[in-house]
């Protein structure tokens, strides 16, 4: 059975910030202040529920669909792809496993991210999914390993050792420090993957992207993947139902 990825991209459906400490001064700050300004941007937030407009094309085929998101923080992300008022799939995310089923081929997996590490091109776990989609960079920041210039009005934070094969960067709003792009690069192997965010709206109190643009590209292939957010509630009640319906054919992943 051939994986239709589309339905595991319903799960980055999702964005969210704390308070930022204000600097005004952006020459003169230190990559030890952008960082610590940049982790206090973490999201403050129990549950998250909306609505996303999810657009994905390939070299093959362009489709569009709208989610409904729920999430409760560092837990469940959960995702519902419905056409016309009828289910066509359902995602649910959690730290130890990604689970879904669609209903046009009667077909579910459940299994680990290694999935996800295939398909994004590098190794990705709950914690960095979740904070990729959160505006919040996808690796821990050490100030004392990274440095920080001003480019273009925005701070440009990168190693100052970048591993073999390995290149990553990242640029920062300086009214939010919520980040603007950020790519990881493997030049050996044709590989990238490119995130840009589109501009920050406030939510009570907290900020979100109004779209996320995500790039994925290899040496035989190139994915798009743009998010539109349509309406974002904060600490609503929220539940989880998943269960996966009978007679469905598990999807065994190479």
């Amino acid at each position: 059975m051939k994986f239709n990825p589309l339905y595991f991209l319903v799960l980055l459906v999702l964005a969210s910030c704390g308070g930022t400490k204000n600097i005004t001064n952006i020459e003169n700050t230190s990559a030890k202040e952008v960082v610590a300004a940049h982790q206090a941007a973490n999201p403050n937030f129990n549950t998250l529920a909306g609505r996303v407009q999810l657009v994905y094309e390939t070299d093959e085929k362009l489709q569009s669909i709208t989610v409904s998101l729920r999430m409760e923080k560092d837990k469940n992300i959960w995702v519902k792809a419905s056409i016309l008022g009828i289910t066509i799939a359902k995602v649910l995310i959690t730290p130890t496993s990604v689970s879904y089923y669609e209903t046009i081929g009667n077909t579910y997996f459940e299994g680990d991210f290694a999935i996800l590490g295939e398909w994004i091109g590098t190794p990705i776990n709950f914690q960095q999914a979740q904070n990729m989609l959160l505006g919040q960079s996808i690796f821990t920041l050490n100030a004392s390993e990274y440095t920080s210039a001003v480019f273009q009005n925005k701070f440009k934070i990168q190693p100052k050792q970048q591993p073999q094969n390995f290149i990553h960067s990242l640029f920062l709003h300086p009214e939010n420090f919520k980040i603007a792009s950020e790519t990881l690069s493997q030049p050996k192997d044709d590989r990238l993957l490119s995130i840009r965010y589109g501009a920050y709206q406030n939510v009570d109190g907290q900020f979100f992207p109004t779209s996320i643009l995500i790039d994925t590209t290899d040496k035989s292939s190139k994915t798009k993947i743009e998010i539109n957010y349509k309406k974002i509630d904060l600490n609503v009640a929220v539940s989880f139902p998943f269960d996966i319906p009978q007679g469905y054919e598990k999807i065994e992943l190479n």
